[in-house]
């Protein structure tokens, strides 16, 4: 029998299949809403310092005044909710803040609200994928470099329609173009490239998202004394690559085995993951 699941709304808990929102909600109508999606490991979520900068930065670019969401209340909010969904070991919570009130494009009020979702998760630490991801690239729409590719919004049909091209070409992930046709990121992930004792990504103003696991990597890339280079990305560059490998907040690092009829090894990409795990307090 599975254990029922609860959800947050502004602090209230709802069993998950409660229907919580009407049509007026503005997450909803317009996009309204940014999100952050938080990894639980020994029934922790971690990095959680990182997301709220992150969220809050959001905020503000979305002119969303962050008076009315504490985010010490909102680290207790997430935690009741770990503990009252039962997850001890393994998770992922979702934070979703959106501009509450009436309006049409233009808002009535400066209200907010949040939702929290939490599930299990299989896993506990991060485990890598046994089979290699197979990836290609995305041409039908571009990546824009502004502010908002920084942040998670729920407004995000370029991605939604790059999934769909991976499913109807049996693909495990899609690779994202900017404005100028370089390689920014995946669907869901930062990208990395390793060869040679060097590893290269997209540098942040090349509209890339600026990814919680991505700070991470970096971080123990050059503990490893890995030398990182955060620039632009090229097909070539791809081409000349011994590892790819993608990185977000639930998954860690996921190898890719190819692109196209290029073919790659993990090696580097294990050792990262091993040194991510072992930075995680037990």
């Amino acid at each position: 029998m599975s254990t029922q699941l609860y959800i947050n709304i502004d602090g209230f808990l709802y069993k998950e299949d409660e229907k919580v929102f009407t049509v007026d909600n503005r997450a909803f109508k317009y996009g309204d809403a940014l999100f952050e999606t938080v990894r639980v490991i020994n029934g922790e979520p971690q990095f959680l310092e990182d997301h709220f900068v992150r969220l809050k930065k959001g905020m503000q670019i979305l002119k969303m005044p962050s008076g009315g969401i504490s985010f010490n209340e909102l680290k207790e909010q997430i935690v009741k909710l770990i503990q009252k969904n039962h997850i001890k070991q393994g998770g992922r919570v979702r934070i979703t803040v959106y501009r509450s009130g009436g309006g049409l494009y233009a808002p009535e009020n400066t209200g907010k609200s949040f939702a929290i979702e939490a599930v299990p998760l299989k896993n506990n630490k991060y485990v890598l994928n046994e089979k290699g991801l197979a990836v290609d690239v995305y041409n039908d729409l571009k990546r824009h470099r502004n502010i908002l590719s920084q942040i998670k919004t729920t407004n995000n049909i370029p991605h939604v329609l790059a999934g769909i091209y991976k499913n109807e070409n049996n693909l495990d992930d899609c690779l994202v173009l900017n404005d100028q046709g370089r390689i920014v990121e995946a669907l869901s992930s930062n990208i990395f490239l390793y060869k040679n004792n060097n590893l290269y990504t997209p540098a942040i103003d090349e509209g890339c998202m600026d990814g919680i696991m991505r700070k991470q990597v970096l971080r123990i890339a050059k503990e490893m004394n890995i030398n990182v280079f955060e620039g632009m990305l090229n097909g070539s560059m791809l081409l000349q690559a011994d590892e790819l490998f993608l990185t977000n907040a639930i998954h860690g690092l996921q190898w890719v085995v190819s692109y196209r009829q290029k073919r790659y090894f993990n090696k580097a990409t294990k050792e990262i993951l091993e040194r991510l795990n072992l930075s995680i307090p037990s």
